[in-house]
Formats: C-alpha cells, sequence, structure tokens
C-alpha cells in the first residue's frame, strides 16, 4: 500500500515537472515572438536613415545578433524598400516617322516629293543608315561646308559687284565661341521666361524679322548673327528701314537646284534679292551682310536624307537647321532652344505673332519632322532640359576627334 502511494506521488510530481517546463517553454517562444516583432516594426526606421544616407547600423552593433536575423531584416528590406523613380519626360522621339504627320501633312509631303521643284537626285547611302551621335557629328563636320559667297566668285568678281560684299572673309568676323545659343522663332518661347538665360552665351543667333523688343524677358535682348531667307529680304517692305536688322552679323540664304554652283544659282535664284541686297549695302556699308554659299543647305540635307528612315521632302532644309550648324561650326558647346518642342509645345507658330499650324512644328515644305530627329540624335542634354526648357545641348565641330 506504501509503495502505491509513493508511486502515485512519484508520478503526480513528473507530471507537474512537464506542465511548468511546458509553460517555460511557452513564455520563453512568446518572448522571443515579441522580439522579432519588435525588430520588424523598427524596419521603417532603419529604412528612413537608409534615405537619409546614413546607412544600417554598425557593424560591431549587428554581429551581436543572430546571423538568421540579420539575413530575415535583410531580406525585409530588399521586399519593403522602394527605390524612388526617376521622373521620365515625355520628349520628341528621334526616330519619329512620317507616319506621326497628321493625314493633311503626308498628302503635303507626297505632293512635295512628286514635284520636286529643285531637281533633287540624289543617289547617296540610305535612308535610314545609323550613325552614332559622335559618328554624325564627324559626318556633318567633314560634308558640310559653312562658307559664305566671296569676292572671287563669279559673278560676284565683275565691276557689277565691285564695293557691294564684305571686304573681310566671315570667319574673321564670327567666332571662335565657347557658349552660342540659337534661338527658334516658335511660339513656345512665349511666357517662358528664358531671356537672362540666353543672354549669358557669348554668342546668339536668330530667325528673319524674329523681335526683340517687347519680349527680351522670354527670348533676351543680344543678337550676334541674324540668319534670313531670301523672301523675307524680297518680299519685306520695311527690310531696309526696320533697326531690327542693324544688329549684328546678317546672313541670306537662298534655295538653288539640287547642288547647282554659284553661277548656275546667281542665274536662277529662288528669290532675286540681289538688288534689295545692294540697296541695303548701300545704306549700311560697315554692318557686316553675307551670302550663305548655295550648295551648302543641299550638303546638310544629303546627310539628312542619308540618316532618315524615310523619303524627306526635297525642299532644302529649314533656316533653323541651317543656323544650328552655322553655330556648331563657330561654337565648342550649341544651345539651341524650342527647336524641339517643351511642355510649352503650341500650334502658334511664332512668340510674336497668333498664327496657327501645325506645320510650323511637324513640317511641310521644309523636312522638319527628320530635322528634329537628327537634333534629338545629337542632344547631349537632359529630356528633362528639352521638356522644361526646349533646350538641346550639342557640342560643336571645333574640338571634336574624328
Amino acid at each position: 500500500m506504501i509503495h502505491t502511494n509513493l508511486k502515485k506521488k512519484f508520478s503526480y510530481f513528473i507530471l507537474a515537472f512537464l506542465l511548468l517546463a511546458v509553460i517555460c517553454v511557452w513564455k520563453k517562444g512568446s518572448y522571443e515572438a515579441l522580439k522579432l516583432q519588435a525588430k520588424e516594426f523598427q524596419v521603417p526606421k532603419s529604412l528612413e536613415k537608409l534615405a537619409m544616407g546614413s546607412g544600417l547600423q554598425s557593424r560591431s552593433a549587428s554581429s551581436q545578433q543572430d546571423p538568421k536575423q540579420d539575413s530575415q531584416i535583410l531580406s525585409h528590406l530588399r521586399v519593403t524598400a522602394k527605390v524612388k523613380p526617376q521622373p521620365s519626360y515625355q520628349v520628341w522621339d528621334k526616330d519619329s516617322s512620317s507616319k506621326n504627320l497628321n493625314p493633311r501633312l503626308q498628302k503635303i509631303l507626297k505632293n512635295y516629293l512628286n514635284m520636286n521643284k529643285y531637281k533633287v537626285s540624289y543617289k547617296g547611302p540610305g535612308p535610314g543608315v545609323k550613325f552614332s551621335a559622335e559618328t554624325l557629328r564627324c559626318h556633318l563636320r567633314d560634308h558640310v561646308n559653312v562658307s559664305m559667297v566671296e569676292t572671287t566668285d563669279f559673278p560676284f568678281n565683275t565691276t557689277e559687284w565691285k564695293g557691294y560684299l564684305p571686304k573681310e572673309n566671315f570667319r574673321t568676323k564670327a567666332g571662335p565661341w565657347h557658349r552660342c545659343a540659337v534661338v527658334s522663332s516658335a511660339g513656345a518661347l512665349k511666357s517662358s521666361q528664358l531671356g537672362r538665360e540666353i543672354d549669358n552665351h557669348d554668342a546668339v543667333l536668330r530667325f528673319n524679322g524674329a523681335p526683340i523688343a517687347n519680349f527680351q524677358q522670354d527670348v533676351g535682348s543680344k543678337t550676334t548673327i541674324r540668319l534670313m531667307n531670301s523672301q523675307l529680304i524680297t518680299t519685306e517692305k520695311h527690310f531696309l528701314k526696320n533697326t531690327l536688322y542693324n544688329e549684328g552679323i546678317l546672313i541670306v540664304w537662298d534655295p538653288s537646284l539640287y547642288h547647282a554652283d554659284i553661277p548656275n544659282w546667281y542665274r536662277k535664284p529662288d528669290y532675286n534679292f540681289f538688288e534689295t541686297y545692294k540697296s541695303y549695302r548701300r545704306l549700311f556699308p560697315n554692318q557686316p551682310f553675307y551670302m550663305l554659299r548655295p550648295q551648302m543647305p543641299w550638303e546638310l540635307w544629303d546627310i539628312i536624307q542619308e540618316i532618315s528612315s524615310d523619303w524627306i521632302q526635297p525642299n532644302p532644309p529649314s533656316s533653323g537647321m541651317l543656323g544650328i550648324i552655322i553655330m556648331m561650326t563657330l561654337c565648342d558647346q550649341v544651345d539651341v532652344y524650342e527647336f524641339i518642342p517643351s511642355k510649352r509645345k503650341t500650334d502658334v507658330c511664332y512668340y510674336h505673332q497668333s498664327f496657327f499650324d501645325n506645320a510650323c512644328t511637324m513640317g511641310a515644305y521644309h523636312p522638319l519632322l527628320f530635322e528634329k530627329n537628327m537634333v534629338k540624335h545629337l542632344n547631349e542634354g537632359t529630356d528633362e532640359d528639352i521638356y522644361l526648357f526646349g533646350k538641346a545641348t550639342l557640342s560643336g565641330f571645333r574640338n571634336i576627334r574624328c
């Protein structure tokens, strides 16, 4: 009997001991779980420190932790940490094609292709030749000769023209400059507040009759070169009287037949501006006023056609594209404003007029769409600069190595 009671007591003792052990294990497990939850709750603070550049805790502190816990925390960081995405800017696509034109402009393009007013007979490579930006710059430098008509060129070496062309070579008057600005006449420049930035360049090129007065805040006030087409000189009634044209170096260009030489161009100019040119020179003999050599636009056109995916308008490049190449010849860096449209993109053609036409951006007569593709490909600035300021930044030809 006594033996039986002892046996029962021993069994109760064993059961009590096991129950106590279970309770201890349960409490310890709960405590460890709470510790792990607390660590997980503190992860966002680590993220905050990481974002502020302080990083994780020092190695000495982390070495005291369980390696498995370190691994869990790092895994949690990878899953929960969200890197702030860089903003993306919707800007001009350098691979734009004629499919991006609306039906009206597509029809106009086909009409110009059929018309072929300038007797274009392109036999070069392409279309669709791929160049890197660096190779394309070298290609432009080596194949586009930016030069002016000189007194030794016939018929400008005859008595009829004696004393009219500037005596000094263009390169002695223009450049070399470090930073240059090319200011388009686009409507998107209105309310841009870019005037001070533009004036901060060593030289500024403007186009045609684009005014400065009343628009200085947006387009600046400095004019170093003004590039004009022959149509303006021929048809603008106030050209000889408007003081707008009395500042800086003037350059006029006129389309010739495809790759016509100077004598053939002189016999058949697109606009016969020569008498007006002489009149201006008589009035202002000390102002540098040059004629762009007629072959240059077609040398540039050939390269635009070579790299374009489509057949482009067989018409000369725009004044804008000619001005960009002229300044790339004279400058180390060229900032081009609103040639590639910014967030202010508009169908208003000019910042100083209220004339609306999508062709002023996409092109009709000129192969503007394909010119913009080229400038976007050459751009060394950011898409943010294009989006916010309409600014593309191109390296000049002076210091490139080919």
